[in-house]
C-alpha cells in the first residue's frame, strides 16, 4: 500500500510539472516583441482537451511520469530530480528548431543581460594577458564607476577582492575576473591595480552600478570618449553601427541622428554586420525612422493572430541616401530592418547574404520567473512577401535571407572576417590607446562610401532638414506585450571574436 501511495504521489507531482510546462507553452500572449524581461504568461485557462486528443495526451504524459519514476526509484545511483526534469524539457525542444530553448535558473541572468545589454558592474572592457597573467584594462566606459575611480586604459588588474589573478583557474582567468567584477548595483568591489608607469600595486574601491552598453556606435571615439558618428566630414556621410536591438536602441539612434543632422549630414551608412538581432519592436522602430509609409514587417503563427506593422509619415528621416551593410552573421532583427529598407527602395544593401532567421521567439516565465522557455511561435515576412527564413534543407539557390542589391555583393573570407573584427576591436578603443597596430581594407565600407558619394553628387542635396519641431520622434508602433520578445539567437561560436568581456 505504501509503494502504491508513493507511486501515486510521484505521478501527481511529475504530471503537475509536465502540465505546468505545457500550460506555459499554450498561454503565449498574442503580441510579439516585448520590451521587458521575460514575464509571466497571461493568466488564462489552459485549453480543455476532449475525446481522442485527451486520451492521447494522457498516454503521452503517462510515459513521461513512468519514466521519471523508474529512473528516480531504480537507477543505480541517486539522481538530481531537477536535472532530470530540465533534461526532459530540453529533450522536447531538440525536436523543434535551433532557436527554441529552455533557459535554466543559472542561465537566466546571462540571457537577460545578452538581450538587454546591461548589467551590474564597474564599467570596464578587459582582456587577459597570457604573458604577464593579469587582467589588462582596454577601456573604462565614460561615466562608469571605474571611470570615476580613475581606472585608465592600460592599467593592469592583479587582484580582485583580495584574490590574486595569478590564482584564478588556468584557462578561465577572464571569466573569473568578470564574475567578481560584476554584481549587485550599490555594492563595493576592491581591485589591486598596477599603472603603466608604476610597479606598485594601488588599491582602488568602486561601487557597482547598472552598466548599459552602447548599442548604437560610430566608427571611432572623440577625445571625451563619446562616439564620432560623422565618417566623412567633407562629404557629410554619417556612420551608425547597431550591435544589438534592445529597448534603448531607438533612443540611442534618435540621439545620434540629431547630432548628424546638426552637422549637415547628406548620406548615411547603417552597419548591421555581425548583429545577431534582438527585440522585434526595436527593429520596427528603427525601420520606421527611415520609411514614411507602407508595411514594415508582418508575422504569422499557428496559435497567435497575424500582425502587421506599418510606417508613419511624421518624423521620418528621408531626405538623404542610405546604404546598409550586412554580412552572413546579420540575423533576425537585422534582417527585418535591411529587408524593409531594401523593399521600400530606401537604401541599397551592400555586403553578403544574411543569416536567414525569419522566426520570432516568445519568452515566457517558468517557476515564477526563476527560469524561462524561449519558444518559436511565429514567422515574420518582409514587405515584398519574399521568404527570409533559411530552413534546415535550404540550398544556396533557394530564396532566403537578405541578398545585397545587384552589383553590391562584397564577400569576405573567414580569415578576412577575423581580421576585420580584430581591426574593429582596436578602433573601438578610445583615442590614444593602441596596444597593437592593425590595418584592414574594409571593402564593404568603401563600397558604401563610394555609393553615397555618387548619390550626393547626383542630387547636390542641401544639408538634411530636421523633422518638424513637434514631430522629431516617432512613437512605438504598438505597445509591448508582457513576456514576449524576439531573442538574439545566432549561436555565438559562429562569430569569430564576437564576445567582449565587460565588468
Amino acid at each position: 500500500m505504501l509503494k502504491l501511495t508513493q507511486r501515486l504521489a510521484w505521478t501527481v507531482t511529475v504530471a503537475s510539472l509536465a502540465i505546468a510546462v505545457w500550460t506555459q507553452i499554450t498561454r503565449a500572449d498574442d503580441n510579439v516583441a516585448a520590451a521587458e524581461p521575460p514575464a509571466a504568461a497571461a493568466d488564462t485557462e489552459a485549453p480543455v482537451l476532449a475525446g481522442e486528443r485527451a486520451d492521447e495526451y494522457y498516454e503521452l504524459m503517462r510515459v513521461l511520469v513512468d519514466s521519471f519514476e523508474q529512473i528516480d526509484r531504480n537507477y543505480v545511483k541517486d539522481v538530481d530530480r531537477r536535472k532530470l526534469v530540465e533534461a526532459a524539457v530540453k529533450g522536447m525542444l531538440t525536436e523543434l528548431d535551433p532557436y527554441s530553448d529552455y533557459i535554466t535558473r543559472d542561465e537566466l541572468a546571462q540571457f537577460t543581460e545578452q538581450i538587454e545589454q546591461e548589467f551590474g558592474g564597474v564599467g570596464i572592457q578587459v582582456q587577459f594577458d597570457k604573458e604577464t597573467r593579469d587582467i589588462l584594462v582596454m577601456t573604462p566606459f565614460p561615466g562608469s564607476p571605474a571611470y570615476k575611480a580613475g581606472i585608465r586604459a592600460g592599467d593592469r588588474i592583479v587582484q580582485i577582492e583580495g584574490q590574486p589573478v595569478n590564482d584564478f583557474p588556468m584557462g578561465a582567468e577572464i571569466e573569473k575576473a568578470v564574475e567578481l567584477l560584476k554584481g549587485k548595483p550599490g555594492v563595493d568591489v576592491t581591485v589591486g591595480v598596477k599603472r603603466q608607469d608604476n610597479s606598485e600595486v594601488e588599491t582602488i574601491s568602486m561601487t557597482r552600478d547598472v552598466i548599459r552598453l552602447d548599442t548604437v556606435m560610430g566608427d571611432s571615439h572623440l577625445s571625451d570618449g563619446n562616439w564620432e558618428f560623422m565618417l566623412d566630414p567633407e562629404q557629410k556621410i554619417g556612420y551608425l553601427r547597431i550591435t544589438h536591438f534592445t529597448r534603448r536602441t531607438s533612443t540611442e539612434m534618435r540621439a545620434a541622428l540629431r547630432k548628424l543632422k546638426e552637422q549637415g549630414m547628406q548620406g548615411l551608412i547603417l552597419d548591421l554586420r555581425f548583429n545577431p538581432g534582438g527585440l522585434l519592436q526595436s527593429a520596427v522602430e528603427i525601420s520606421d525612422m527611415f520609411v514614411d509609409s507602407g508595411l514594415i514587417v508582418s508575422t504569422e503563427g499557428r496559435n497567435v493572430p497575424s500582425q502587421k506593422w506599418s510606417a508613419k509619415s511624421f518624423g521620418t528621416y528621408k531626405d538623404f541616401p542610405m546604404a546598409v551593410l550586412v554580412n552572413h552573421y546579420s540575423a533576425s532583427a537585422s534582417e527585418i530592418v535591411s529587408a524593409c529598407l531594401q523593399d521600400h527602395d530606401r537604401a541599397v544593401v551592400i555586403g553578403e547574404r544574411t543569416w536567414g532567421k525569419g522566426s520570432v521567439q516568445n519568452v515566457s516565465e517558468l517557476e515564477g520567473g526563476l527560469a524561462a522557455l524561449k519558444l518559436t511561435t511565429a514567422a515574420y515576412h518582409r514587405p515584398s512577401g519574399k521568404n527570409i527564413h533559411r530552413y534546415e534543407d535550404a540550398k544556396d539557390s533557394d530564396e532566403w535571407g537578405v541578398m545585397p542589391n545587384d552589383g553590391y555583393e562584397v564577400k569576405y573570407s573567414n580569415q578576412e572576417n577575423i581580421e576585420y573584427q580584430l581591426y574593429r576591436r582596436q578602433r573601438d578603443l578610445p583615442e590614444g590607446i593602441e596596444p597593437e597596430k592593425i590595418s584592414f581594407d574594409d571593402r564593404q565600407l568603401s563600397k558604401a562610401v563610394e555609393y553615397l558619394r555618387g548619390k550626393i553628387a547626383e542630387s547636390s542635396a542641401p544639408a538634411v532638414e530636421a523633422p518638424a519641431a513637434n514631430a522629431t520622434e516617432k512613437p512605438a508602433e504598438q505597445p509591448a506585450a508582457a513576456g514576449q520578445k524576439d531573442a538574439a539567437d545566432l549561436p555565438l561560436p559562429l562569430i569569430p571574436f564576437r564576445r567582449a568581456f565587460h565588468g
